[in-house]
């Protein structure tokens, strides 16, 4: 059954979930709009989205230092009471974030905080490589819209696969605290230092350190 962008836009009303996840709960359950509630509903993503409403005011900002000063974040993520704010698993998850920070250097939380100018100059390189490429002109655009929601999935701390779990992206583990905490938890904001920044062969040694650590 084919799902409508009207059909996903009626359930988010509904459920407040993610677009997204909307359309997924649609195709998962045949168009049938009580199932897919249910579906969404099991998988925490209803509650979640209910709750991104709420005022998140405290939290925590986490130091994370690893290699000895080589690489360093600052990272602030907020929840709606101090209880959360000290609890285990709001702290874990706080770590894991950290964590996956220093080790994939995302540009921005979220596709929407990326600035325009710089999905364009991403645009006009992507555009012009496709042309040298030989690629039809009429299919570039759509060819260079494909590779951009690529680039922001790859380089967008939410869209990003989680280091720990490559099989869930970063923001289906936030939605996931979300339901445990029974709280809105927001990702605000985060700032990465790389010791002699620029060179490129520093991330690479340390993302493999990384999953060698993950994997031990």
């Amino acid at each position: 059954m084919s799902i409508s962008a009207s059909m996903v836009r009626e359930l988010r009303d509904k459920t407040s979930a993610g677009m997204m996840d909307c359309k997924k709960a649609l195709e998962e359950n045949g168009g049938d709009f009580e199932k897919a509630i249910d579906w969404l509903r099991k998988k925490g993503l209803s509650s979640a989205g209910k709750k991104a409403g709420r005022i998140a005011a405290e939290g925590v900002v986490e130091a994370y230092i690893h290699g000895e000063g080589r690489i360093g974040v600052l990272l602030e993520i907020n929840c709606e009471t101090d209880f959360v704010a000290r609890s285990e698993g709001f702290r874990s998850f706080v770590k894991d974030i950290a964590l996956h920070v220093a080790a994939t250097n995302p540009l921005s939380v979220s596709a929407d905080d990326v600035p325009a100018a710089n999905v364009e100059r991403e645009r006009n390189v992507l555009t012009d490589k496709a042309r040298e490429q030989g690629k039809k002109e009429d299919m570039i655009a759509k060819i260079v819209d494909g590779q951009i929601k690529k680039w922001l999935s790859e380089n967008c701390l939410l869209e990003q696969a989680f280091v720990k779990n490559p099989d869930i992206k970063v923001g289906d583990y936030l939605k996931e605290t979300i339901a445990k905490t029974g709280e809105n938890i927001v990702v605000r904001r985060f700032t990465r230092f790389e010791l002699g920044e620029g060179i490129e062969k520093k991330q690479e040694d340390f993302a493999a350190e990384v999953a060698a650590q993950i994997k031990g």
